[in-house]
């Protein structure tokens, strides 16, 4: 805990070899230390821990609050480990000086857990997502206990609360919460903080889990003895099958000062934050410092070189024997359906992708209780199928699935795929610190969407946020038949360090020709000869998703006959092709553009989602009359047939459109 306060208040004299002086503090003192003393228990404890198993079974720590970075990086500096990350960081008093004074930023480390340190594996920032990410994690993998390090506010989130009960869903996976019970959220009490230990251990015992509660208070040996044997049995337990947690019970703030004058501290909201943030300032905030930190004795933690000593050192060298074993690399995996199948609808061929996908091992699907109406129910009782009616909780079964190197994807109506855009923001954030490391794409297929639904179950907005960060990871898929949406989906699932997000419609469409697919599946679109005139169009048509198809296979012959223009359609599989290409990779180039929209032609887009989406993709650089129709919010209930005509997206709709951008490219000519 000592390196910790360093590093949220100093700037130099780290290891107190002086009376502290105002020269010593930090300007501006940034960071959490509420969260501090019980993580850095937990977290020192499931280290030493490692060493006490059996030497088949690994323990994988994994921090839920991503403000417990400040002791991810200082049990990083003691153990060497950050020094192997970010080598100024030397395990010694100037590595230590200069991580105190470069902290909060930490030569792009930031202040937050990050991935690539010990315990940092689950995306942090969305507070709530580090349990399932546990059970994900953990699921068929009978060599690794996996120990998610929560609070007892972040247990109020809904995706915490809802993973207590979600776990009877999963097959034993050797999972083991430590909850730290430090009795505040950030502003005000927890409300597991107000029970008493009776009424925690029901509440675990109600939701299927065995617990036991250990109390902190002054870090004496017989506390680090109770906390131990505590730890060992529910690792024991986890590993036969057993549910089994650890509430451990602590003050919040515990070991920093009791109070500001009148003021209380310990044990209060107050110390959530940095609780002396005046101390350069203020003599008796800077006194307070001083006190606290001279309380952890220093001297005897360090030699004069800033070197761990003693006990510390001892106990850091027990660590080292047994290290963090790396989380499995992903296995290189082939697509299984090159070619499409003849016939079949969504069900069939979707459902045979998944299927073949799992055949080949390492493979789950996870589901919020939809299979059957996604008119793949004759999945739902296979083994490697997960089904949960919380779409937050699934998101994290399946990012702990993918960070043990196994590939998965996660089945949605699209209406409720918007509950899961801070997750998957979050683990794009995540991934994007990994300095490249392969992992398998996150996959994520949406069905069931508005245009075939009733007036509450209609939202794209996941993808339209998903297009919205810029992020180069992102794919928005939207095949034109089951045939191509089987054939991206089967491509997305041997993927690498992607989200894919496939959007295809339950319901029968009509099969486009199979000739341009191999193509689409390279570049993202291709022109589709059968509904395209010969020569330099007037009107380009470009088709994103299956009902687009489907309509415009049915107006183009009018719009032809009607307007008498030449008029080319392209199928786009990949929206992001449509965007800048010096931000997406598939993005197209001028001469790409001009090669499949046509020199001069006028753009009209039909797409499944928001025009926004599309809107934000072109941003302006066509240079010529465009129009995209797609998905708004209709003012109430109606058909179908209502809706489509509503939203213009069908013929007649189409037809308007058209009409409307031939005129305006007359006048700009």
């Amino acid at each position: 805990m000592y390196v910790s306060v360093v590093l949220l208040h100093l700037d130099e004299n780290v290891l107190l070899a002086e009376p502290l002086r105002a020269h010593h503090i930090k300007r501006r003192p940034a960071g959490h230390w509420g969260t501090v003393p019980g993580t850095a228990w937990a977290l020192a404890h499931t280290a030493l821990a490692a060493g006490e198993v059996a030497p088949d079974r690994t323990l994988v720590p994994v921090l839920g609050a991503g403000h417990a970075g400040v002791v991810q990086l200082a049990f990083a500096w003691l153990s060497g480990e950050l020094a192997s990350v970010r080598p100024p960081y030397s395990r010694d008093a100037v590595g230590l000086a200069r991580l105190a004074h470069d902290f909060p930023e930490v030569d792009g480390l930031g202040a937050e857990v990050h991935p690539l340190l010990a315990a940092g594996t689950a995306p942090g920032g969305c507070l709530g997502g580090a349990l399932a990410f546990g059970h994900g994690l953990a699921l068929d993998a009978p060599d690794r206990v996996v120990l998610p390090i929560v609070g007892d506010g972040e247990c109020e989130t809904p995706t915490t609360a809802a993973s207590w009960l979600a776990a009877r869903a999963l097959p034993a996976s050797a999972v083991v919460p430590i909850v730290h019970v430090n009795g505040f959220r950030m502003g005000d009490r927890s409300l597991l903080g107000a029970m008493t230990d009776g009424e925690l251990a029901g509440y675990a015992a109600g939701l299927g889990w065995q617990s036991r509660v250990v109390h902190v208070s002054v870090a004496s040996r017989e506390e680090h003895e109770s906390f131990r044997q505590a730890l060992l049995e529910s690792v024991g337990q986890a590993a036969d099958g057993v549910r089994t947690a650890v509430f451990l019970r602590c003050v919040k703030g515990w070991s920093g000062p009791e109070r500001i004058g009148e003021r209380p501290l310990l044990g209060t909201p107050g110390t959530h934050k940095t609780p002396l943030g005046l101390a350069r300032e203020d003599g008796r905030q800077r006194e307070l410092l001083g006190q606290w930190l001279a309380s952890y004795r220093p001297a005897e933690l360090f030699d004069t070189d800033g070197r761990p000593t003693g006990e510390l050192a001892s106990a850091l060298e027990t660590v080292g024997r047994h290290p963090a074993a790396p989380l499995s690399q992903p296995t290189a995996f082939q697509p299984v359906s090159r070619r499409p199948r003849d016939g079949g609808d969504f069900g069939h061929a979707v459902g045979q992708v998944l299927r073949d996908h799992a055949a080949a091992g390492d493979f789950r699907l996870f589901g919020p209780d939809e299979l059957a109406s996604n008119r793949l129910g004759a999945l739902q009782d296979e083994p490697w199928v997960s089904e949960v009616l919380a779409e937050e909780v699934l998101l994290g079964w399946l990012c702990g699935w993918l960070a043990g190197g196994r590939r998965g994807v996660l089945v949605s109506y699209e209406a409720f795929a918007p509950l899961l855009t801070s997750g998957v923001v979050g683990h794009l954030k995540h991934r994007r610190l990994t300095a490249g490391a392969p992992a398998p794409s996150l996959n994520l297929l949406l069905t069931s969407y508005g245009w075939h639904n009733v007036y509450t179950h209609g939202d794209p907005s996941l993808a339209t946020a998903l297009l919205a960060t810029c992020d180069p990871a992102v794919r928005v898929l939207t095949p034109a038949d089951p045939a191509r949406a089987a054939l991206v989906l089967d491509e997305a699932l041997v993927s690498t360090c992607r989200v894919n997000v496939v959007i295809a419609g339950k319901h029968a469409t009509a099969r486009q020709p199979d000739e341009t697919i191999e193509q689409e599946l390279a570049r993202g679109l291709a022109v589709w000869p059968h509904l395209s005139d010969e020569g330099e169009p007037e009107l380009t048509v470009l088709v994103a998703g299956d009902l687009p198809a489907e309509v415009t296979s049915a107006a183009v012959p009018v719009i032809r006959a009607q307007l008498g223009c030449r008029i080319r359609v392209v199928g786009v599989l990949d929206l992001t092709v449509l965007g800048d290409p010096q931000i997406w990779p598939r993005g197209l180039s001028t001469a790409e553009t001009a090669t499949y929209l046509g020199e001069n032609a006028a753009v009209l887009v039909a797409t499944l989602g928001h025009p926004a989406a599309v809107w934000g993709l072109l941003a302006g650089r066509l240079g010529r009359p465009v129009e995209v129709i797609g998905w708004r919010e209709p003012p109430g209930p109606m058909s179908q047939a209502a809706l489509a005509g509503e939203l213009g997206l069908d013929p007649a709709g189409l037809l308007q459109a058209a009409r409307k951008l031939t005129a305006s490219r007359e006048v700009a000519c």
